[in-house]
């Protein structure tokens, strides 16, 4: 084939940075015991399609070139783009992290998926790593149904659905190899003592480093030397993208899934100084951090910038990798995000832009909350430079790449394989609406739906507080028109705002966890 990503990309990363921040002392070497891959066979003799699914963290719609960035560099995923199709209607599987993570690795919707919030155990310290709710035993997954159509499968980077020796670990749930972050907590540092390798603690070059901290009273917020005690060296993202290499590489004979979840940019805000060097000319505001702040951070923009462009980087040598092994024609891979962008960590989500043309951030099931910046590429079966709007989400990853991989479906999901879109078939089905529903932490609720007809696009949204604990009031907006959901309409469509309500009431069934239901409320007294 014509290397036609390495030869549009190649150029702007000559000078590679994927190296910085690792120590090339490390406590522990990936390559040494990567005892869950097999050993590379002389020749392939399956030769059905390799899938990568890579997923990133609190990256809005706006935040990368395809989709409207202005002042971040990402070159790999526009590039990817090009070669590619962007899907404009894609969404998440719900506003946080761990509910669209369920959704996507078991095909059920925000309403039936066993996991609808984050649902925290133990704390930020390394000895109370405890995860988030586990999913159960025997759940059906993404990585089960690969592993019974016999692909290797791997989960590298982020997982938050199953805590250290819980019986929701990725090796319990379908995945031969595991290396990243069991606990999200863990991963609002990406500079941590440690990472996982299957069930094993794996060491990385770090102290210990408290992420909620504030800059201590009395110093300098424009001294660099301000902020020496919350650097540190060894870089998480970065082993996250050498080991997906070495998994490709290792890999190679065999047709595999490899489930790619990188952490970044999700507070805190943190880089390798080379990769903030390049964004000097930004005006910074220095994030003093404390709470929901996190870390004390001199340069903020800069340095959520220089996440984001670590994260095209590594994008782009996973792509260079498949066309160096002549895997390029037979991969499909797919970008995305799992939720909408966040203001944490200092984050300045208006200079950036970063959701886009719409209205709402991570939290809000408003279209800047869960609709994703998606990239799906498989060269000589999805056209270049394509784009679609067909309305899917991450519970219909599961079927789509079933149908890929020629494996059988389980039974009782919610998604529609969205593979006739990939290769411009006119035989997609299609849902007859999305449903969301959201569950914070501070009690409240939220519940959204999309829905098409002949007159427009419609969103609808309710949201429950201390005010309307029970039949909050619908808002309705028509996205063909109206697409920051201004313009509440429910009062002029009122058959229509009735038909969403009773939507919403019948996609859900009830959750095992009281406080992801409608009716429960917290003493607050």
């Amino acid at each position: 084939m014509t290397n036609t990503y390495t030869s549009k990309i190649l150029p702007l990363l000559a000078v590679s940075v994927l190296a910085i921040g690792c120590k090339q002392s490390q406590p522990e070497n990936l390559a040494d015991s990567a005892n869950s891959v097999h050993e590379s066979q002389p020749q392939r003799d399956d030769n059905r399609p390799n899938i990568i699914y890579i997923l990133v963290d609190d990256l809005g719609y706006g935040d990368i070139g395809a989709f409207g960035q202005k002042h971040i560099k990402t070159p790999s995923l526009d590039a990817m783009a090009e070669q590619g199709m962007r899907l404009t209607q894609h969404y998440a599987g719900s506003t946080v992290c761990a509910p669209s993570r369920a959704s996507l690795v078991t095909g059920k919707h925000p309403g039936t998926v066993q996991i609808r919030g984050n649902y925290e155990l133990g704390t930020f310290l390394d000895e109370e790593e405890f995860g988030q709710m586990p999913l159960r035993p025997g759940t059906d997954t993404i990585g089960t149904m690969m592993q019974q159509a016999g692909y290797e499968t791997a989960l590298i980077g982020k997982w938050g659905l199953g805590g250290p020796g819980s019986y929701g670990t990725p090796n319990k749930q379908g995945f031969d190899y595991f290396f990243g972050y069991l606990d999200q907590k863990q991963a609002h540092n990406h500079y941590p003592t440690h990472l996982w390798k299957n069930e094993q603690w794996f060491a990385l070059d770090n102290e210990y480093l408290d992420t909620h901290q504030a800059l201590p009273e009395g110093a300098d917020i424009n001294d660099p030397q301000s902020y020496k005690p919350y650097q540190r060296d060894d870089f998480a993202q970065q082993r996250l993208a050498d080991d997906a290499l070495r998994y490709i590489d290792e890999n190679q004979h065999n047709p595999f899934f490899l489930y790619l979840s990188f952490a970044a940019p999700h507070a805190a805000l943190q880089a390798p100084k080379e990769e903030i060097a390049a964004y000097q000319h930004f005006e910074e505001t220095p994030n003093v951090g404390g709470e929901q702040r996190y870390m004390p951070v001199l340069q903020p923009k800069a340095t959520r910038a220089a996440m984001i462009t670590h994260l095209d980087r590594s994008i782009g040598k996973v792509m260079r990798k498949l066309e160096q092994l002549n895997l390029a024609d037979n991969t499909l891979v797919i970008f995305s995000s799992d939720n909408g962008p966040s203001w944490e960590g200092g984050a300045d989500l208006t200079f950036f832009d970063s959701n886009g043309p719409y209205r709402g951030y991570k939290r809000d099931l408003y279209e800047g909350g869960i609709r994703m910046p998606t990239i799906a590429w498989w060269p000589g079966k999805i056209a270049a430079n394509s784009q679609s709007n067909h309305l899917s989400a991450f519970w219909d990853v599961m079927p789509t790449i079933a149908e890929v991989g020629g494996a059988t479906l389980p039974d009782n999901i919610d998604g529609i394989s969205f593979l006739p879109t990939l290769l411009a078939s006119d035989k997609q089905a299609k849902h007859q609406h999305l449903y969301w529903e959201f569950h914070n932490n501070n009690g409240e609720h939220a519940q959204a739906i999309r829905f098409d007809n002949n007159e427009g696009q419609w969103k609808a949204v309710r949201r429950y507080n201390e005010k309307f604990r029970t039949n909050p009031p619908v808002e309705l907006y028509n996205l063909s028109v109206d697409h920051q959901e201004s313009t509440d309409v429910a009062d002029i469509f009122p058959e229509l705002a009735k038909h969403m309500v009773e939507l919403m009431d019948n996609s859900r069934t009830h959750a095992d966890i009281d406080s992801w239901n409608f009716d429960y409320w917290p003493d607050k007294h």
